[in-house]
């Protein structure tokens, strides 16, 4: 099957027949949008299901957040739970039809395609809404490619041309299917590239105050951990220094009350919604245990994470023990909004950037350091180093997502494994190499 779908499937793809599920495949982002973008309403409207997109359990409403502690966590946290596509990805013995590569694909380019519908139709927008609602697709399809070149590609080098495969890069809205939907993976520095456009337009157009959806500073701080992905310290101080600068955010005195929140915090930069009538937190469901709306108890916190703490630290003492285990307080309310970006993450990066820099653009490293350190109920530090700096960071963001990526930009290795082994990327799903003879899959898959 090359170049084009069979025959028979192309029949089921077009005219809906009871075809076998296995053989109901089509490109992902061949996904349809199937309300009329033309109108004001409709285009907004068609924003909003990208947001919803956006918050799925498979995406930001919390999977691709424990999988990224999951993958990184070698001896840190074990994955006690039954489901044995996550066992894999823990153990890194990931095949080709793993659920949880598959869900994460298919729904992040469904977001990207319906950004992609919002994009070309905002001739139809109101003008004085047109700026914002673009600023808003752009931020989130850059997140989302972000994502899935950090999960789906071999990690940005900062010395190298970066030309392995990264992820298909798709910017038009596919309502069907033809020869241009049948797309080869483009290069790990191309999707970078469009990431950095999409967040760097996004950055100018959105405005500094809006509501819970994504707004200026959500832009330049998610533009600041791009750049630090890359090992791009100037850049990614200097974003991260424009969010601090803004004033708009503050840390909170109390480290637990960033947590477990029904409501943005004056530390959150942005936030995914999780409510009762919609959202799913997917992290309360896999760290958390029944008495707090999870499961049993399926990620357990091992000692050699707990070691990392001071007895007097703060963020030591919202680990609790429950179901047998110990566990991480940070996800023990069901429909708590899932944090995706906090002024904490501005003042470390920061600090990294400045000290490996040996610069104090904003502040001195030691500043933004025991900003972070003292609100832990830590006694201020009169001196910091790199490592420092590094492990201040592993303790304040533990288990949010960053343990996987942090090792793959730092060349750490996890386990028996490098820092950029196959077996820590996921496998492109079986599914979308069927159904696209140009996608290429990972050398170990």
């Amino acid at each position: 099957m090359k170049n084009k779908i069979s025959y028979f499937l192309l029949l089921c793809l077009l005219f809906g027949q009871a075809c076998n599920d296995q053989l109901d495949l089509k490109p992902a982002q061949s996904l349809d949008e199937n309300l009329a973008l033309d109108s004001d309403e409709n285009v907004k409207a068609v924003l909003n299901g990208a947001y919803d997109i956006l918050s799925d359990f498979n995406l930001f409403g919390g999977t691709c957040l424990r999988n990224a502690e999951l993958l990184g966590g070698d001896g840190e946290v074990l994955w006690a739970g039954t489901f044995f596509w996550v066992n894999d990805i823990f153990f890194k013995e990931m095949d080709a039809t793993n659920a949880d590569a598959e869900a994460m694909w298919l729904r992040s380019y469904a977001a990207i395609n319906t950004c992609n519908n919002v994009l070309s139709a905002l001739e139809v927008v109101k003008t004085e809404d047109r700026a914002r609602v673009e600023g808003e697709a752009l931020f989130i399809r850059g997140m989302v490619y972000f994502e899935l070149v950090r999960f789906y590609a071999k990690p940005y080098q900062q010395s190298g041309n970066n030309s392995q495969d990264g992820v298909p890069i798709v910017l038009t809205p596919t309502r069907g299917i033809s020869e241009k939907d049948i797309v080869a993976r483009n290069s790990v520095e191309e999707v970078y590239t469009q990431v950095l456009d999409d967040l760097s337009k996004a950055e100018q157009l959105l405005p500094e105050d809006n509501d819970w959806r994504a707004n200026k500073w959500a832009a330049t701080a998610l533009l600041s951990r791009v750049h630090l992905q890359m090992n791009a310290y100037a850049p990614a101080r200097d974003a991260a220094d424009r969010v601090i600068q803004s004033g708009k955010f503050s840390l909170l005195s109390n480290y637990a009350d960033v947590f477990n929140r029904d409501e943005n915090t004056a530390e959150d930069v942005f936030a995914i919604q999780i409510t009762q009538q919609d959202g799913f937190n997917a992290m309360n469901t896999f760290f958390s245990i029944p008495d707090f709306g999870g499961r049993d108890g399926d990620v357990d916190i091992l000692p050699g994470h707990l070691a990392l703490y001071d007895s007097s630290d703060a963020r030591l003492a919202l680990f609790y023990l429950g179901n047998g285990a110990m566990r991480s307080g940070k996800w023990n309310n069901q429909y708590g909004n899932i944090s995706l970006l906090r002024l904490a993450e501005m003042h470390l990066t920061r600090a990294e950037c400045n000290i490996r820099l040996g610069e104090k653009v904003g502040a001195a490293p030691l500043d933004d350091y025991n900003a972070v350190h003292q609100r832990a109920g830590l006694p201020a530090a009169t001196a910091v180093d790199l490592p420092e700096i590094l492990l201040e960071r592993r303790r304040e963001l533990a288990h949010e997502g960053f343990r996987i990526h942090d090792i793959k930009r730092l060349k750490e290795p996890v386990g028996v494994h490098a820092f950029d082994a196959c077996e820590l990327l996921f496998p492109i799903p079986d599914r979308e190499v069927v159904a696209n003879g140009n996608l290429a899959q990972q050398a170990c898959y």
